[in-house]
């Protein structure tokens, strides 16, 4: 089997109304044995990080040296998540367009709104819901011996993790069940929306949320020097799902680091993927 591209349609509109913009999908090289949904960040769409995915198989099959390959490869660290896990098939949604109150209005793709992010802000948690049944839409036609993960960079970072919270609570905000078995969740320069609201109490409360808190890997990466999710957002994050049950949360800070991503964090991912996912034949 080969990487192909594909669009995966035009848009869809779910159930609360919220018009989400194209999908793409990356197929696996090898044996398909699991998926990621990757979300991208504020502003962004799903064909930009499609477009890197694809780029990177095309960067290896060209006959140039390898020095060069490594001059290309270096400048888009994202690339590499595909290059080394060939058994990974990739779906690349966009976010709708809103308004987004930190912007101060002004409407771009979000996963949700967002006004400044802070332990008392207040969590869009409408608009966060539809984007994570939309993203579990999206995963569950896949076959039932093929695991199924989110991972995603800043705001895509946040929606990933909310996704946990949701896996791990068996519902969504408004109290419909999440449908998926989640087993692994990436963030990469994000936060946990809403995390005052899930410390302890929602998940100790429950014999199944608590088991299923622990048993998800989860991994988040934050820059020192983030400008944008600044570094104790990521951090405090990392703490909040650690308090609540999610034993397996692991966090790794990069010094000096800003927002944005470079090849050994994306490294530090494939190889934490390939172990987490028994993932065959990936490096």
């Amino acid at each position: 089997m080969s990487y192909s591209r594909q669009s995966m349609g035009s848009g869809s509109r779910n159930a609360r109304g919220y018009e989400f913009g194209r999908t793409y999908v990356v197929r696996p090289k090898g044996k398909h044995q699991a998926t990621l949904v990757w979300l991208h960040g504020l502003g962004d769409n799903g064909s930009s990080i499609n477009s890197c995915l694809v780029l990177a198989l095309l960067v290896l099959s060209i006959n140039i040296c390898f020095r060069k390959k490594l001059h290309l490869l270096a400048h888009l660290s994202s690339w590499k998540a595909c290059m080394h896990l060939p058994n990974i098939k990739w779906i690349c949604p966009t976010a709708p367009s809103r308004p987004v109150t930190s912007l101060g209005g002004f409407t771009c793709t979000a996963w949700f709104d967002v006004g400044e992010i802070s332990e008392d802000g207040h969590d869009d948690l409408e608009g966060l819901d539809a984007s994570a049944s939309h993203i579990a839409n999206l995963l569950s036609a896949e076959p039932a011996d093929v695991q199924v993960g989110i991972g995603g960079f800043s705001m895509g970072a946040a929606i990933s993790l909310y996704s946990a919270t949701c896996y791990a609570l068996g519902r969504y905000g408004t109290g419909h069940a999440y449908p998926l078995n989640l087993r692994a969740v990436v963030g990469l320069s994000g936060w946990l929306p809403g995390w005052k609201s899930l410390i302890r109490s929602k998940i100790e409360c429950s014999y199944e949320a608590a088991r299923r808190a622990a048993s998800l890997p989860i991994i988040l990466t934050h820059g020192t020097s983030d400008d944008v999710v600044p570094y104790r957002f990521g951090e405090k994050s990392a703490q909040s799902l650690g308090m609540a049950g999610f034993r397996q949360a692991m966090f790794k800070p990069y010094e000096g680091l800003g927002h944005y991503t470079v090849p050994k964090e994306m490294n530090e991912v494939v190889h934490w993927l390939t172990a987490r996912l028994g993932l065959e034949g990936s490096c």
